[in-house]
């Protein structure tokens, strides 16, 4: 069955993690690079100087909590669709400029006002959304500096990696709606936690704050609050800093490997697995990687 895999993904892996990117990201450079007005809801910026290589996407609607509503989700659909083409970036951070509060999941407002007939394709198109988050090819962190509840709690499960404030408050509180979660939280959150826990914390709606979620497992790492409320996204940063300094074709190679072997059996797993390694040997960083070990010195990737 690993022959099977590797064959099946091998051509895909190349075209959609080399040929692609080469091909688009001219056409999608000027948009969304930068943040640009305080209308938006969603912007991305491309960091500089010491932190070059990170992206981030930072959400700004203050007055719904960064609730995610039709503006809210196609904003950030352009983010990400111009994001995963950059092949010289190393990690996303997802990030919160509204103090206090990372996502508070669905526009309710907005979603009664809609017909039955209207709700379903909605719930699809955020689904997608998260799940387009998720497929980005480059390591992702979500930054949780506040409320990230139901929605705002599954993109952050779509990451990665997740690093959260001490007061940050979590939780897929759908039931007591009388709802489930809808953008992939019960798979996500179960995958992460596992599904005896993610039964109980589904089950039960229950809200828990960025320690709780740290032993929980939910995030990577949590930490105090600082005055300035961002100490979620100064820690993914830092995250984000280990991990720049690294092939950027390798981390993509291994996020695909985890992520695609993490949902198989071990030995599927495996072909995962060598097939991201092929992917690696003929490119001109692994020849960098090589020679700067040789020369005693940094090495300097070029995501090729």
């Amino acid at each position: 069955m690993a022959t099977s895999v590797l064959c099946r993904v091998q051509s895909l892996i190349r075209k959609d993690l080399f040929l692609s990117v080469s091909r688009c990201s001219v056409l999608l450079k000027n948009t969304y690079l930068v943040k640009s007005n305080e209308t938006d809801e969603c912007s991305l910026e491309f960091l500089e100087g010491d932190n070059e290589g990170i992206a981030v996407i930072s959400m700004n609607r203050p007055k719904a909590k960064n609730s995610l509503g039709k503006v809210f989700l196609s904003q950030f659909q352009g983010c990400i669709n111009n994001v995963k083409f950059e092949k010289n970036i190393r990690v996303l951070i997802i990030r919160s400029m509204v103090p206090g509060v990372f996502c508070a999941g669905a526009d309710l407002k907005e979603r009664a006002k809609m017909t039955n007939e209207e709700v379903g394709p909605f719930v699809a198109g955020l689904r997608q959304s998260v799940t387009d988050l998720s497929n980005i090819p480059m390591p992702t962190i979500a930054a949780i500096d506040g409320y990230a509840l139901g929605g705002g709690l599954e993109m952050s499960l779509a990451c990665d990696m997740r690093t959260a404030s001490s007061n940050a408050k979590m939780g897929l509180v759908e039931t007591k709606r009388g709802i489930i979660p809808g953008g992939g939280g019960t798979q996500r959150l179960t995958r992460v936690v596992g599904p005896a826990l993610a039964k109980e914390l589904i089950y039960t709606a229950r809200m828990f704050d960025g320690h709780e979620a740290a032993k929980l497992g939910v995030v990577n790492h949590s930490v105090d609050q600082n005055d300035a409320g961002d100490a979620a996204y100064q820690r993914a940063v830092e995250l984000a800093l280990e991990i720049t300094p690294n092939g950027p074709v390798a981390l993509r190679m291994a996020k695909m490997a985890i992520s695609k072997g993490s949902d198989v059996d071990l030995t599927s797993g495996m072909g995962f697995e060598e097939c991201g390694y092929a992917q690696v040997i003929p490119t001109k960083d692994r020849i960098e990687g090589m020679k700067s070990f040789i020369e005693k010195r940094t090495p300097v990737y070029k995501g090729e």
